[in-house]
């Protein structure tokens, strides 16, 4: 059983541009960092005896010890995720680096659905229509190919292809993910211990409307 991150590296200009502004792409490189690390973290504390980061992009000091790393293969996000999925095997949970609120104790919800046979695949929700964690039985390409990727109608596309598939589907709690800065606002006062709101506050953003 693992947790999958699908992660880009913290480079400015190549990550959390919609940050941008109030954010320069050094600050926003700054807060992706931040978010990435304590994604990280909440995994490392969970109880997946697999670790992985599909990568796109080189390891930081971010990772922590006990990863594995994977390069990411594709074009598009959906055969990204399906290449992921096939170079890391299953069965798992798989997350982005966009929840930096996320908690140990949520990824162990998502895997205990497939450790107990509650479903053969858990299906997290994002507040803005995507999706922030699926967790699978096992590795098809079916499930992500062909899927309309970072829409507002992700999540519902996903969904229906997991049930199209036939799996039987165990909802999680939904999330906000960090793509504008109303986002990190929301997200830095859900997790204020977070190195995510410790970034959001440095960079003087923690007021900004």
């Amino acid at each position: 059983m693992h947790v999958l991150v699908m992660a880009k590296a913290p480079v400015p200009g190549r990550v959390k541009t919609r940050l941008c502004p109030p954010c320069d792409p050094v600050e926003a490189a700054e807060l992706a960092e931040a978010a990435l690390a304590d994604t990280c973290d909440a995994v490392a504390r969970s109880g997946a005896p697999r670790r992985v980061v599909a990568l796109d992009g080189e390891p930081g000091d971010w990772l922590p010890p006990g990863f594995e790393v994977v390069l990411q293969r594709g074009r598009s996000l959906d055969e990204r995720l399906a290449n992921a999925w096939g170079d890391t095997g299953g069965p798992g949970v798989q997350i982005g680096m966009d929840t930096p609120q996320v908690t140990p104790a949520a990824l162990d919800e998502a895997l205990d659905v497939l450790a107990a046979g509650r479903g053969t695949a858990a299906f997290g929700p994002a507040l803005d229509g995507g999706w922030w964690a699926i967790g699978l039985e096992r590795p098809d390409p079916r499930v992500f190919v062909g899927v309309p990727m970072s829409t507002p109608g992700t999540g519902a596309a996903q969904r229906r292809r997991l049930r199209t598939l036939g799996h039987r589907v165990v909802e999680l709690p939904s999330l906000r993910d960090v793509d504008r800065i109303g986002d990190a606002l929301v997200v830095a006062g859900e997790a204020p211990g977070s190195r995510f709101a410790g970034a959001m506050a440095r960079l003087g953003v923690a007021s900004v409307a």
